[in-house]
């Protein structure tokens, strides 16, 4: 235990609390199993650790942060762990990239049976299947999917503006109340253009010239290795699922062929339509439907955009269709906050959010032609700084978190 002790003073020594993410917030730190989910980059492992440092003493033996993925765990396991920390008088036990345990699901269900009183905050991959078949842990545990940066908290760190979040609610209400707020403290359009580039991953700002290609090395592991290793992607496919990646990247999001991709890939139809799925779920693509609530496995998406505008940059062999990199992102931040984001249908809109409003997407000259006569619309317009009636700059739309 001591040299997990050291290890735990040493990361948080190392750890800034120069800027915390909101999200931690958000999280019920009380309660007795969490597991923060999140793709790779986003950056659970710094807030798990600022968390720490924010509410526990240095020499705090009750509270324990420690890494899955280091070579203490081959020697020893989590029930180990857990039963000589809770000897020794912890109540908090943090376990980072707990994915990379196997068999870990069982163990957290017997660590949780037994010890009572002990609190267990788990991250780890998007994923991260809590209901695994060994062990069903979705009746204990509270679950959190941690999204990238927003523009708001990308221009905290960019240029040290600490601008207050609005709800999609309060936004759709009084735009221009909010859209003047921000434009009096800086030029939201010249800093929208870097953020959809390389503002959703907080390693941007540890090395700006390596964005790019740090982030296809997490492309390339999420693929590699999480994908093969949770989702039981054959290694030999690996290569038709970048692939797949690329041609995403490319292609209008409202086109979507799957007898094309097969044929791009050599994959059959079920295959991709299965790995078009566990992309999603490892935070690489989004899809959309016209009805969520009635997709089947086998179904074919109505749009489909890669996960983020960042992906977009890095993975698209060309310079990006700036129509697919303005839907990407609005896709993005509504998904981010917890929206549900379907498609409107043809000539009906862009997205349908929350089975309500539409949302119509487009550059400054956007009209209401594609959604007149709809109740609860509006024009997501990108290169404008005001709102004007039910237009809205789509920047705005970056401030929901």
């Amino acid at each position: 235990m001591e040299k997990l002790f050291e290890r735990h003073d040493a990361y948080l020594q190392g750890i800034s609390m120069d800027f915390v993410r909101p999200f931690v917030s958000t999280i019920n730190w009380g309660a007795r199993l969490i597991a923060i989910k999140g793709p790779k980059g986003v950056g659970k492992s710094t807030m798990m650790l600022q968390y720490i440092k924010q509410h526990y003493g240095a020499d705090d033996r009750h509270v324990l942060y420690c890494s899955a993925d280091t070579n203490y765990f081959s020697t020893h396991t989590l029930v180990d762990v857990a039963d000589n920390f809770v000897k020794m008088g912890g109540r908090h036990l943090f376990i980072d990239e707990v994915h990379k345990y196997s068999g870990w699901s069982s163990e957290v269900k017997e660590i949780y049976d037994l010890h009572k009183d002990l609190h267990l905050v788990l991250s780890g991959s998007s994923l991260l299947q809590i209901n695994d078949g060994q062990a069903d842990l979705s009746r204990r545990i509270l679950e959190y999917d941690m999204p990238g940066l927003s523009m708001r908290e990308f221009l905290r760190l960019e240029a040290g503006l600490d601008i207050e979040p609005i709800s999609l609610e309060e936004l759709l209400k009084a735009p221009n109340k909010y859209c003047t707020y921000v434009r009096s403290v800086c030029h939201p359009l010249e800093h929208f253009r870097r953020y959809l580039q390389y503002g959703y991953y907080p390693f941007y700002f540890e090395g700006k010239q390596e964005y790019y290609s740090r982030l296809e090395n997490v492309v390339n592991y999420i693929v590699d290795v999480e994908l093969t290793k949770h989702r039981n992607l054959e290694i030999g496919n690996t290569r038709s699922v970048k692939a797949l990646l690329q041609v995403i990247s490319q292609m209008t999001p409202y086109e979507v062929d799957i007898a094309k991709l097969s044929k791009a890939t050599g994959i059959t139809r079920a295959t991709t339509l299965r790995y078009l799925r566990h992309m999603e779920e490892a935070s690489l693509i989004r899809r959309v439907f016209t009805d969520l609530a009635t997709i089947t496995d086998l179904q074919k998406p109505d749009k489909m955009y890669l996960d983020n505008s960042n992906l977009l940059y890095t993975l698209c062999p060309v310079t990006p269709e700036i129509g697919t990199v303005r839907e990407t992102f609005l896709a993005n931040q509504l998904a981010s906050t917890g929206h549900l984001v379907e498609y409107a249908g043809y000539k009906k809109g862009d997205f349908r959010i929350d089975h309500d409003l539409v949302i119509e997407v487009g550059g400054s000259d956007k009209g209401f032609s594609q959604i007149a006569g709809q109740e609860n619309s509006f024009v997501a317009a990108d290169g404008i700084e005001s709102a004007t009636l039910r237009k809205i700059p789509l920047w705005a739309f970056g401030f929901l978190y």
